[in-house]
């Protein structure tokens, strides 16, 4: 596949697993030896863990809409800079609903192989998201 090709490919992950969660569309983009290097805990392996995953942000956060704002492509992998936002509305790691908006900044690299998401290495500010959800404190500034 192409660079540009690759970077479809991924736009096309998030539009249809992501924002409009079409969990059938993994099937079809995902292979059946994926490697999620960054998943959440207790995740299965393969696209049966990405389904996992996304149902449990879904039911968390039910208007979950991910916005890519920078695509590099390389080769057979795709970096994208990306970011998440919802309302947290269903249970979502132990932590109840809060009803606060989240805005989840996270960087995703993404191999592709034979035509399909192959592997993905991802970082998330998940401190800001628990500063959001009120979990924790967010850091107070003094003047000096």
């Amino acid at each position: 596949m192409s660079v540009e090709e690759n970077k479809a490919l991924v736009r096309r992950v998030y539009e249809e697993i992501h924002n409009k969660g079409n969990f059938a569309a993994v099937d079809e983009l995902v292979a059946i030896n994926f490697i999620d290097h960054n998943a959440p805990p207790e995740i299965s392996p393969g696209p049966e863990g990405i389904k996992q995953t996304f149902t449990m942000f879904r039911n968390a956060f039910p208007d979950l809409n991910v916005t890519v704002e920078d695509m590099i492509a390389e080769g057979d992998k795709v970096v994208a800079r990306i970011t998440l936002r919802g309302t947290h509305k269903g249970e979502f790691m132990g932590i109840a609903p809060t009803g606060k908006q989240i805005k989840l900044a996270t960087i995703d690299i993404v191999r592709i192989a034979g035509g399909k998401i192959a592997e993905r290495w991802g970082v998330g500010d998940n401190l800001g998201m628990m500063e959001q959800l009120g979990v924790i404190p967010a850091p107070t500034h003094t003047e000096k």
